[in-house]
This record gives C-alpha cells, sequence and structure tokens, in this order.
C-alpha cells in the first residue's frame, strides 16, 4: 500500500512538474505576441512582387486587394457555406473546437498520419495574416495566444467578416470581394448559394479547386459543400438540387486590371502554396524572372492583335523561367495541334534511331482500323523525307511515324517533358495533337524548351522565391531529366530550322541567325479554333496562341497572324544582340548522300566520291547511325541491260529511261573478225543499226563511261543474219556433204 502511495504521488509530482514545464514554456514563447489589428486587414504592402533583378514590380498588384465588405453586405447562404464546410461551430465555441480536435486527432492516428486538421475560422484567420510558416509546438501555441485574444476582442461577426475579407480565393484574389468580381462578375451582395459553394470550396486548395483549371474537381467540391449545408440544415434537398444544377463559370467574367505576367504568378503561388504545405497569407515576397524590357516588347506587340483572345509568353532556356506574359484568357488548356509533332513523334523516333532527317517517308492515303488522315492543303506529295514532313508539317508521315515506334513508346517520352497524357487519349490521332483535355502554352513552351538544352527537361514558371513574414517558404531547385539524347535534341532543332526556312514557319526566314520553330492550327471544315506559333533560340523559348476562350472560331493559322506575332518578338528581342547559333554535338555529322538513289529509289546511300556536286546533298546524322550503303554510281559506273530486237534486217536496242543521263554510252559490234565503234555520246533512248552483212553473227556490247572511266561491259544476245534451209527442204540431206 505504501509502494503505491509513493507511486501515486510520485506521478501526481511528475505531472505537476510538467504542467508546470509547459505553462512556462507556454508563457516563454507567447510573451511577445500580440494580437496586431492592423494585420486583420489586407493592405498594397502585404504582397509585393520583385523582376530578376530584385527591383519592385510597380503596379504589380493593382487590382488584388479589394475594399473591404462589411459582414452585414455578405449574404447568409455564404456565410452558412464557409461554417458547414470549415468550422460548423464557429459560433459557440471559443475559437477553439475541441470535440473536433479529439476527432481529428483519432483519425490521424488510425491513418498513421497527419492529414486532417481541426483549426477553426478564428485559428486560420491568425495563421493567416500572423504568424509564420513553420510547423512547430512554438507557432502552435502562438496561434493558440492569438487566437484567444482574437475571440476577446472581436465578435463572431467581425470575425468572419475578416476571414472571408483575407482569405485566398486563387487566381490572385485575396478576399471575397475580388473572388466574387473574378469568378462571377458579381458583388459579394449578389452571390447565389451555387456561387457561395463553389468560394467557400475553393479556400482548401484554390489551385485545385479552381472551376477554370479542374472543372469535375471544382464540381465534386461544390455538391460536397452543399451536401454538409443539407446536413447542417442551413439548406434543403430541394436547393442543394437547384443549386448543383447551375453550371460553373466557364472564364474569368472580368478583365484584370494588374499585369498579366502577375495573373501567372498568382496562379503558380496557389500551386506552390498546395504543393509545399504553406499559407498565402501575411507578408508575401515573391521573386520572379520577370525582364521588364521583354515584357515591354509583348506587351507593344500585343497591341496590334485584337482579332481574338491570345497569349504571349517568353521563356528564359538556360534558368527556365518566364521572363514575359501577355494574356487576356489566363493559362488555359486547348488542343495543341501539330505542335505536338515534334516532342511526340519525330524526336522519340530519332531516339530510338528509328529515323534520321534524311529517311523518305511516303506520303500517302491510308487508312488505320478506319482512322484515315489527311494533310491540311487535302493533297498527298508522295516521298517526302522526315525533314521535309516535320517542316510542312505534313499529317500522313507524323502518324506513319507514330504508328511505327508506338503510342506507349511516344508518351513515356512525352511524359517525361511535363505533358501528361490520359490513357483514355492514346490512338494515332495524338500525333495530331487529338485528345480531350490538351495542354496550356506555358506547358507546351516548358516542354519546348528540352531542344535547346540538349534534350534536358527541368520545370519552367514564373517563380524564383516567395517569402512569407521573412520566412523562406520556397526557392526554385527542379530537377533535371535527361529525355532525350544531345544529338536528338540538335536533330530535331535543326530540322526546326528548315520549318523556319521554308515550312509553315517561313515568315520567320528573314531573321539572321538561327532561330527553330513550329505552328499548328486547330480546325475543322467549318473553320479554325487555335492557332499557334512556337520559335526558340539557344536562349530564348518564345510562344504565340491566339484563339478565343468560348471556342468561337477564328479567321487565321498558325503560320498566319500567330508567325506574324512571333516575327515581331524577335525582331525586337534581337534588335541589338544576336543570339549564338546552336552549338553541333560531337556524336552528330553531316554526311554527303547520293541525290539520283535517294529522288529516284527513295534509298539513302553515301555518295561516291568522284560524284559531281550536283548529284550530291547534305543531311545530319548520328555517328550511330549512319548509313551503312555506298552509291559508286561514278567510280563504278554501271547500267541496267538494254534491250535488243532484230527484224527486218536491223537491230533496235532500246535503253531504260531511268538511266543515269551524266553517263556517256559506248555501242560496240563485232562479227568475230572486225570491231566496230557504232556510238559513243550520252544518252539515247534508242539506237537503230541497218548496216548489217549477210550470213553473219554479231554481238553487241554497251560500255557505260563516266569521263575516262568505263564501267563494266553489258554483253547482248548474239544476232546471225544467216539464213538457214526450211524444214521442208530436203536438198541438204541428199547432199553429199562429205565431198565438201
Amino acid at each position: 500500500m505504501k509502494i503505491l502511495k509513493k507511486l501515486i504521488a510520485a506521478t501526481l509530482l511528475l505531472f505537476l512538474v510538467g504542467t508546470l514545464a509547459a505553462t512556462s514554456y507556454y508563457f516563454y514563447v507567447t510573451k511577445d505576441v500580440t494580437l496586431n489589428k492592423q494585420k486583420l486587414c489586407l493592405s498594397e504592402q502585404n504582397i509585393v512582387l520583385y523582376d530578376e533583378t530584385g527591383e519592385e514590380i510597380k503596379n504589380a498588384t493593382a487590382g488584388v486587394l479589394r475594399q473591404t465588405v462589411a459582414y452585414e453586405h455578405i449574404p447568409t447562404h455564404t456565410v452558412q457555406a464557409f461554417i458547414a464546410t470549415e468550422d460548423r461551430r464557429f459560433f459557440t465555441h471559443n475559437g477553439f473546437d475541441f470535440r473536433r480536435i479529439v476527432k481529428a486527432a483519432l483519425n490521424n492516428l488510425k491513418a498513421q498520419s497527419f492529414k486532417e486538421g481541426a483549426s477553426t475560422i478564428s485559428q486560420q484567420l491568425i495563421k493567416n495574416t500572423h504568424l509564420s510558416q513553420e510547423k512547430t509546438v512554438k507557432r502552435k501555441l502562438q496561434e493558440w495566444k492569438l487566437t484567444r485574444q482574437l475571440e476577446r476582442e472581436y465578435s463572431k461577426e467581425e470575425i468572419m467578416e475578416k476571414y472571408l475579407n483575407t482569405i485566398y480565393f486563387g487566381h490572385s484574389c485575396f478576399g471575397i470581394n475580388a473572388a466574387a468580381e473574378f469568378y462571377f462578375g458579381k458583388r459579394p451582395e449578389e452571390l447565389s448559394l451555387a456561387d457561395s459553394a463553389i468560394l467557400a470550396g475553393l479556400v482548401k486548395a484554390p489551385n485545385h479547386y479552381s472551376p477554370f483549371k479542374n472543372r469535375e474537381k471544382c464540381e465534386r467540391r461544390k455538391a460536397l459543400v452543399l451536401s454538409g449545408m443539407v446536413t447542417t440544415g442551413y439548406i434543403t434537398e430541394e436547393e442543394k438540387a437547384e443549386a448543383l444544377a447551375t453550371p460553373l463559370p466557364i472564364a474569368p467574367q472580368t478583365s484584370k486590371s494588374h499585369a498579366d505576367y502577375a495573373q501567372f504568378v498568382f496562379d503558380e503561388l496557389s500551386a506552390l502554396s498546395d504543393r509545399y504545405g504553406f499559407t498565402v497569407g501575411g507578408q508575401i515576397e515573391i521573386y520572379t524572372y520577370m525582364d521588364t524590357e521583354i515584357q515591354n516588347v509583348l506587351e507593344k506587340v500585343a497591341e496590334s492583335y485584337t482579332q481574338s483572345n491570345k497569349t504571349f509568353l517568353t521563356l528564359d532556356s538556360k534558368t527556365n523561367g518566364f521572363k514575359g506574359c501577355v494574356s487576356d484568357v489566363g493559362d488555359i488548356r486547348r488542343l495543341p495541334a501539330s505542335v505536338i509533332k515534334p516532342l511526340l513523334v519525330y524526336a522519340p523516333a530519332m531516339e530510338l534511331n528509328y529515323l534520321s532527317p534524311a529517311t523518305p517517308i511516303l506520303d500517302e492515303k491510308v487508312n488505320y482500323g478506319g482512322y484515315s488522315p489527311e494533310n491540311y492543303d487535302g493533297t498527298f506529295h508522295g516521298y517526302v523525307s522526315a525533314r521535309e514532313a516535320l517542316a510542312k508539317s505534313l499529317n500522313v508521315p507524323a502518324v506513319k511515324t507514330l504508328s511505327a515506334i508506338g503510342v506507349e513508346n511516344a508518351v513515356r517520352y512525352l511524359e517525361q517533358t511535363g505533358l501528361s497524357v490520359n490513357q483514355a487519349d492514346y490512338s494515332l490521332a495524338l500525333a495530331l495533337g487529338g485528345m480531350k483535355e490538351g495542354f496550356s502554352l506555358k506547358e507546351l513552351l516548358s516542354a519546348y524548351s528540352v531542344f535547346p538544352n540538349g534534350g534536358v527537361y527541368s520545370e519552367c514558371g514564373f517563380i524564383s522565391a516567395i517569402s512569407i513574414d521573412g520566412t523562406p517558404v520556397y526557392r526554385r531547385t527542379s530537377p533535371k531529366t535527361q529525355v532525350f539524347s544531345e544529338s536528338t535534341a540538335y536533330l530535331t532543332t535543326d530540322m526546326l530550322k528548315s520549318a523556319a526556312k521554308i515550312g509553315t514557319a517561313k515568315k520567320l526566314r528573314s531573321l539572321p541567325f538561327d532561330i527553330a520553330a513550329k505552328t499548328g492550327t486547330v480546325g475543322t471544315a467549318n473553320g479554325n479554333t487555335d492557332a499557334y506559333a512556337l520559335s526558340f533560340t539557344s536562349e530564348h523559348c518564345i510562344g504565340v496562341w491566339m484563339g478565343n476562350a468560348d471556342n468561337t472560331r477564328i479567321e487565321c493559322t498558325g503560320g498566319g497572324l500567330p508567325c506574324n506575332a512571333l516575327l515581331q518578338i524577335n525582331e525586337k528581342l534581337y534588335a541589338n544582340k544576336v543570339p549564338k547559333s546552336f552549338p553541333t554535338p560531337k556524336d552528330v555529322v553531316s554526311v554527303e548522300l547520293d541525290k539520283t538513289q535517294y529522288y529516284d529509289t527513295h534509298t539513302i546511300m553515301l555518295a561516291d566520291e568522284l560524284s559531281p556536286v550536283s548529284y550530291r546533298f547534305s543531311e545530319l546524322f548520328k555517328k550511330d547511325n549512319l548509313p551503312l550503303k555506298k552509291c559508286d554510281s561514278f567510280s563504278n559506273p554501271s547500267i541496267l541491260t538494254p534491250h535488243l530486237q532484230y527484224e527486218n534486217g536491223s537491230v533496235t536496242i532500246t535503253f531504260d529511261k531511268s538511266l543515269p543521263n551524266f553517263y556517256q554510252y559506248k555501242i560496240q559490234r563485232t562479227d568475230y573478225v572486225t570491231h566496230t565503234t557504232l556510238y559513243f555520246g550520252k544518252f539515247i533512248e534508242r539506237y537503230v543499226d541497218r548496216h548489217l552483212s549477210e550470213n553473219k553473227n554479231y554481238v553487241y556490247t554497251v560500255t557505260p563511261y563516266y569521263k575516262e572511266i568505263a564501267g563494266r561491259p553489258i554483253v547482248l544476245p548474239t544476232v546471225t543474219t544467216k539464213t538457214f534451209p526450211s524444214q521442208d527442204d530436203d536438198s541438204v540431206l541428199k547432199k553429199d556433204w562429205w565431198d565438201d
């Protein structure tokens, strides 16, 4: 019994000591923590954006922070949507929901994780406006003290008002006023039940649940909020059904009064907060890659293009940071059209050594189980090189190549450049950009950066670093992935240089420096909906998209207005300093090919050393994928056997029309006594020999010559002019032949 008493006493003592220590620690870490009323209201000083030099971007956040909305101007169902979703006992607790805390702790214990939180709206307001991003006991204790002060200082209605006016709703919307305007084009008091459910669902992860980025997820989140409102008795099942039937907003309802570049920065801020688990609130400092000069160039060029919506982007090939952006639609996804071909088809095919830029591909009518692609011009072009097929964006060769290497193999490479494809979209139509959702211009341009970077992909972005309340919460350190070999990246780049000289992007051919480009157009027989033009140098990748947010038709193709804009941007960007040429890898060589074999027989053969310049052409190859056969048409002349016919006392020798016209041809005749040269000269289709004697056997020989080099003589069948007795003439049998 004495031992038990001692044990109980020791336990109580330990408990008291622990409680005293915890209390002392609590007062120590919170002694200087005081509620700052000014922080409960956002101001222009709360968010600062810096350019690549560290200079503050002036007016970047203009319009981000809207006027505070009074509680009485916020609809009751809006407040209820947030309470049902974020804090159901908000009006009854004193800042902490202990029932929820215990429940969350038990659930986390069962799941062996810390995924479920129990923060009340009061705690969220404090966390968003007063505290750093560190997840420590010290910060949690400070949060508890400030929450108690908040609850003592303000009424529930005032706390809710401050919460709704400071919370981040994504897309650069801080507070419910900005969110109501951006998402719905309304004032807060005009928000419907459906609108309120969307906004309440957003705050958990704005980038994840945005109706403009993930419509299906937004719809599910909206339904979850409405179900919570039914459970809490705020709305009826009928009201829920009516709200569910209300469609989601399709696009932002207001034009942004702040810089387009900043809009993309804030979108990326939302995505990064989701990924790295920090809260968007407090004093935010965002360091970007913006180059003021480049931004001014894009804005100036964009002024001339008002025919449709548009997005212009400029990416630094070395830092993988976006230096300029102009967009009136935001980061929307559209079908990629033919700009997908280099990434999905030609680069993977060359990586697998399936083809080289010189590989001939037959552009013809094909049918793959009912899928029969056609070219933009409605015609087929016969044999074309892979270089020409890509430069002129021919569809059939792209589909044929994808079929040969396999969709799964091609997609594996594509996804390493940050472009994911749903398995339901796996088909040969992918070669032409045929898919359900598509990609944003930002994603496409990021993927294209793999080419000027030697086949290496690194995620691209607008933000280099973020600090909140003086504490760094993010610094960009994107891992690098070797998607293609350096040689594949260079060969693809060189093929796209042809597109900028003779292909669909030939409007760029006047630029006096190395530039590669690709265009693309999404459309049907009824018209076009999207037009792209992308280019890159050793320094920058530039993308232009034109279309309409509502998918209405446009009157242009990628090689038209977008390519014009691309030309203007490049001209202004490199007005004073041209970029360096693309460096040639050591394992890429230029090879001389025989032109006659290539165009006549569609065979890749090394050129004969003796062939004239006019009978050869150069093409690039990887050293491990060089042509193996060599043409000897000049060093060893050879021809197909001519046809010989003897009729009516004359011999006619007919030559194949495909025989080389760079040879000279010597026709000789012998009767075993005399040797006669009948002809020696250029190619002729037919030679007739009428000077034959009776009772002779003649042998004709044709020898091809290249200059002084004689090829292999071709001996034709023997011709005889001797007459033989008829089978009915028996005089020869009666004659004593042995007397002759």
